[in-house]
């Protein structure tokens, strides 16, 4: 079975194991992504340029994700297998590029809009996911980061 070869590329797709836990390893896969912004937010080198960084780390969570997300079918032997986390990942990186400098009760927002959302699955999410391999995987979660940017952002100007 050469082509269940457990590598980087499923090590990546779990978000390195995170995706294995046996209770909500979408969830456990956002809330990474919102440790990782909380963390650089208190950078003081970062904190400036964090939407820009989030953005980018979207971008290359998204590539790299579609191409272990396309491995790690294989190896789970598949469709968007639920140890799958790094789509989350790059969702609620792109949820949080909306409010990067946020409170940590922005961030908890952040991370609950973008759940929901990711679960009801927005039009057109729903119909992403039957896109092949890594794509169905990745760009659902993408649609959903987009609707949980703007929702965020819409709250945050009418709060203001």
């Amino acid at each position: 079975m050469a082509d269940r070869v457990r590598g980087p590329a499923v090590w990546i797709a779990t978000c390195g194991g995170v995706g294995y836990l046996p209770i909500a390893p979408g969830t456990a896969g956002s809330a990474v992504a919102v440790v990782i912004t909380a963390a650089l937010g208190v950078m003081p080198q970062t904190a400036p340029w964090l939407r820009l960084l989030l953005i980018f780390a979207t971008a290359c969570v998204l590539v790299v994700g579609i191409w272990a997300s396309t491995s790690a079918e294989t190896y789970f032997g598949k469709t968007d297998p639920r140890e799958v986390v790094i789509d989350e990942v790059a969702g609620q990186f792109l949820t949080l590029a909306a409010v990067p400098q946020a409170t940590w009760k922005w961030l908890a927002i952040g991370f609950l809009l973008f759940r929901l959302l990711d679960i009801i699955k927005p039009f057109p999410a729903r119909r992403a996911e039957r896109l092949h391999g890594g794509w169905g995987i990745m760009i659902d979660d993408m649609i959903a980061g987009v609707y949980g940017a703007a929702a965020i952002l819409a709250a945050s100007n009418l709060i203001r």
